[in-house]
């Protein structure tokens, strides 16, 4: 399955790095819930990658509506942006809750329809 293909799709997200973990690697924390989807593969030849907006707290593990994805252009390697069915952030607060780790990667956010809010 395309990444695209997953847009408006229910999904699975097992997190890895919940909410107030910090990065393994680079010094910064986790400003929102960040996992993957299980037994899927990314472009980058791991499981895909998602963004959980809206909940906050620290999650184990989030259903919820791929509402848009964030597509890398110099990096194979997009990401999910998930969130309740009735909650929808525009593409502005998407880029500022996921700047904390987006920022190092030229990005478009991609979403279902036409109607691209700012």
């Amino acid at each position: 399955m395309e990444t695209k293909d997953y847009l408006g799709k229910i999904v699975t997200v097992k997190m890895d790095r919940p909410l107030g973990s910090k990065h393994p690697k680079h010094d910064f924390i986790y400003p929102v819930n960040y996992g993957y989807i299980p037994n899927t593969i990314s472009g980058d030849g791991e499981e895909l990658d998602a963004y959980v907006l809206g909940e906050f707290k620290p999650l184990a593990e989030y259903t919820g509506v791929v509402k848009a994805i964030i597509h890398r252009i110099n990096d194979n390697d997009d990401k999910l942006v998930v969130m309740a069915s009735e909650k929808d952030y525009s593409d502005a607060q998407i880029k500022a809750l996921t700047e904390f780790q987006e920022r190092f990667f030229e990005s478009e956010i991609i979403r279902d329809c036409e109607k691209q809010k700012d």
